[in-house]
């Protein structure tokens, strides 16, 4: 999943010249028949090298005269890197995992037959930009949940997760008051301190718009509107009344989650990745829930991803495509997104049990609310769709949060927000 948003300087100039041009991709044809394709990837605890060479390799038996070479991003943020490849004219032929609106918008990419998409997927349209599928909607995630250790509940007297919002600030009342710290929050990355954020803005706000981010684009809603500062108030009482840790934002994300599924923390505000991290050996402590809202009605904040874009560029359109459509439908890569990276397969027709996966009951309850008839809203700052935040916002958003951590100025924080992004738009 995309987490840590860094090469600020290369973003710039990525910027300037994706706006104005698209570049050559870096793959080369054979004139034999065969072609070698570059592959934009990137490599977490769970996602490692062995799983992309043998993901590849098993592409590559599939779609023969096809070689892949693989470029690994340096980070996790695979926007900012593809944009650094860009600007120097090494545009990789495939991508993983990257926000389509900010290369589509540019014509770099090239969309999928919607045929394909609609024959293969749960949600053919979940993550398409402007009615166009860029990269196939694989799998999704809910940003955030809100984890707890049952545990710690029951030491505090709680007999279950809370359903509004003033339920949930009186579990975290009993957690305090039980001498445990309520909520885990790693602070020092931008991306995990806004989680608590992302939850509140969802279900307080997109909850009863869900079009309020096109609505932002229309220039009809703002950031400083007050039911906007109403909910972001609602995260400034959480800081006031001590409901993280004291200096959460000298806590890393990989600490977080150490604290938390270590018992120190009664509940965590994370993606739903976050299951993929959860101990086996104590899984059956963890339980997960919606950020509640104030009247007590389910809004999920949800994000539909995807694996591989493809190059409006590459030397082969069809083996790319082929290539793509290949390793995005084979059971083996779904197994390890599913039980490493937590994530929820999204294709039509199948079962957990059809990815010969192992899984822990809070992963199975956690994925019945995307199988569900729900109110399913854009996870605000998390969306590759239509409701995806101009290019740049979502770090802007993020650090925002940090900022409203220390600060008070609540106005001040989203009329800078409003400032961004008109200025991200004009």
């Amino acid at each position: 999943m995309r987490h840590n948003r860094l090469l600020a300087a290369c973003l710039a100039a990525g910027l300037a010249l994706i706006a104005g041009c698209s570049s050559p991709t870096s793959g080369t044809a054979k004139g034999n028949g065969n072609v070698t394709l570059t592959y934009l990837t990137f490599e977490t605890p769970s996602l490692t090298a062995s799983f992309w060479n043998s993901s590849i390799a098993n592409g590559e038996k599939q779609v023969p005269g096809v070689t892949i070479k693989d470029i690994v991003a340096p980070s996790t943020d695979r926007d900012a890197y593809a944009k650094q490849l860009q600007a120097s004219g090494q545009f990789p032929d495939l991508l993983q995992s990257i926000t389509p609106s900010t290369f589509a918008q540019a014509g770099l990419l090239k969309p999928y037959e919607q045929s394909w998409v609609n024959a293969n997927f749960m949600l053919p349209l979940g993550n398409a930009y402007k009615g166009k599928v860029y990269i196939p909607p694989t799998n999704s995630q809910i940003i955030p949940m809100v984890f707890y250790n049952k545990t710690l509940f029951a030491k505090a007297g709680i007999t279950g997760p809370p359903k509004t919002w003033a339920q949930f600030m009186a579990v975290c009342a009993k957690l305090k008051a039980a001498g445990i710290v309520p909520i885990e929050l790693g602070g020092s990355d931008s991306f995990a301190a806004s989680m608590p954020l992302t939850g509140i803005l969802s279900a307080d706000i997109l909850g009863k718009d869900p079009n309020w981010l096109q609505q932002r684009y229309a220039g009809k809603v703002h950031f400083t509107d007050p039911d906007v500062e109403t909910a972001v108030a609602k995260y400034r009482t959480m800081v006031v009344d001590g409901y993280f840790e004291p200096g959460a934002l000298g806590v890393s994300y990989a600490n977080s989650i150490t604290n938390f599924t270590s018992g120190k923390t009664g509940m965590y505000m994370m993606g739903s990745w976050f299951l993929g991290a959860v101990p086996k050996a104590t899984a059956s402590n963890f339980g997960s829930f919606m950020t509640p809202t104030d009247d007590g009605s389910l809004v999920v904040p949800f994000a539909v991803g995807g694996s591989m874009a493809i190059s409006a560029n590459t030397p082969d359109p069809a083996k790319a495509t082929a290539f793509a459509e290949a390793w995005s439908l084979n059971p083996a890569n779904y197994k390890a997104l599913i039980e490493g990276d937590g994530a929820f397969p999204m294709l039509k027709g199948k079962t957990l049990a059809d990815y010969n996966v192992n899984v822990s009951q809070v992963f199975k309850d956690s994925y019945a609310y995307v199988l569900a008839q729900n109110t399913k809203v854009s996870a605000i700052g998390w969306a590759t769709n239509d409701d995806s935040m101009p290019s740049g916002l979502n770090d802007d958003f993020y650090a925002a949060a940090q900022a409203l951590y220390n600060s008070g100025d609540v106005a001040g924080q989203m009329a800078k927000l409003d400032a961004d992004w008109n200025s991200a738009t004009h």
